[in-house]
């Protein structure tokens, strides 16, 4: 059976709540509501705005249709965007989680039941079928990823099992994927990376097939305590550097980055900057100033109005403050403030991350090969012999 067959996978909340709202209603009504929302493509004079679905609903739709889409938006807290709604109705249909009933109206059918109570033999079947366990295990060999990491192995994976084949479509549904399992707190994200969560580890290492002292979970648990150990390893080491080299660590972190004329300020008179670099935004070249703060307390205001005060010395027009400890709630308001020359705060757990991207004082050694049996190739040769 091929797997990962819904193009446009929705999260599971979405799928619920459109299961939800459309439960009583005949099947077509909900498929004729999802083609007259498509229909509504505005003019260049009146479009439709979207991102306010209470308008747009009672603007351009009427009757059932109206009702309907009013009702998908309004189930679960908003969760369900009725435009995005053809997703989870495809998702519905390929998992038979609806059926009619002796009226011809939806019903959750019984493996419908057992999804929305959240049963988590139905979750676990859906999320192998669907490929979400095979991104789960490849994250689970990363301390950070971005989707580029994981692409190449996705589309290796998706080759093997599925119809999807075209660079584009493998990067859609790994998006859409991801974007399932941050949804359930299986993967964490920050910015462009993703991390699979302990909770994620835990439903990964439970999903895996029972086998007897199976190797591969042996190989996560294994790398992730490993990966732990490195990274407590270099947070310890950080708060035992001398402050200058700290400074120059931050200045090679800058350079590895694409910054160019990074220099670490010694001299005194430098107004509270450690780190001056340019670096290219767009088709403009610009100044930033950084101040390092080697200790492990809490960040307060007037040391971001202080280097947002040295800006004018150093002709930047940005700067940044990274610290090993956190920055207390003055300080985030404070480097946003209105009319003010932006403020970057890194704290020391952005810092670790951005060392481990980087690749700076910490590196990746080369990824683990596992070779897996391809019954498929098999198969395919007893299909010729006959």
């Amino acid at each position: 059976m091929k797997k990962v067959r819904t193009p446009l996978f929705p999260t599971y909340a979405q799928a619920a709540a459109l299961m939800k709202a459309s439960t009583g209603t005949p099947p077509k009504a909900v498929r004729d509501m999802i083609t007259a929302i498509h229909d509504q493509t505005g003019t260049p004079q009146n479009p439709v705005d979207w991102s306010d679905p209470d308008t747009w609903i009672i603007e351009r739709l009427q009757g059932d249709h109206e009702a309907l889409a009013l009702k998908i938006w309004q189930t679960d807290g908003h969760v369900m965007h009725p435009r995005h709604s053809y997703g989870s109705w495809m998702f519905i249909n390929n998992y038979a989680l609806m059926e009619a009933d002796g009226e011809g109206r939806w019903q959750p059918s019984e493996r419908g039941e057992k999804f929305l109570k959240g049963d988590e033999a139905t979750l676990r079947q859906v999320d192998d079928e669907e490929g979400l366990l095979a991104v789960l295990e490849l994250l689970s060999g990363f301390e950070m990823a971005k989707r580029s990491d994981l692409l190449p192995e996705w589309m290796s994976y998706l080759h093997k099992v599925s119809n999807f084949a075209s660079e584009s479509s493998c990067k859609t549904t790994l998006h859409q994927r991801l974007s399932n399992l941050v949804d359930r707190g299986l993967v964490e994200r920050q910015g462009n990376r993703y991390q699979i969560s302990p909770t994620g580890l835990s439903w990964l290492k439970g999903s895996l097939p029972e086998r007897p002292d199976d190797p591969r979970k042996a190989i996560i648990d294994g790398v992730n305590r490993y990966n732990q150990q490195q990274k407590q390893q270099l947070r310890d080491y950080l708060g035992k550097m001398d402050p200058y080299q700290f400074e120059a660590l931050i200045g090679e972190l800058l350079r590895t980055m694409g910054y160019e004329d990074v220099e670490v300020t010694k001299a005194s008179g430098d107004k509270g900057v450690d780190v001056v670099g340019s670096v290219q935004v767009g088709i403009t070249t610009i100044t930033e100033v950084v101040q390092v703060k080697r200790q492990q307390g809490s960040i307060t205001r007037p040391v971001v109005d202080q280097l947002r005060g040295a800006l004018p010395y150093h002709k930047a027009i940005r700067g940044t403050l990274i610290t090993l400890g956190k920055f207390a709630s003055s300080c985030e308001q404070a480097a946003l403030f209105p009319g003010a020359a932006p403020i970057t705060l890194i704290d020391g757990e952005r810092l670790i991350e951005m060392l481990i991207e980087n690749q700076v004082g910490i590196r990746k050694s080369r990824p683990v090969e596992l070779l897996e049996l391809d019954t498929s190739t098999f198969e395919v040769s007893e299909e010729m012999a006959t």
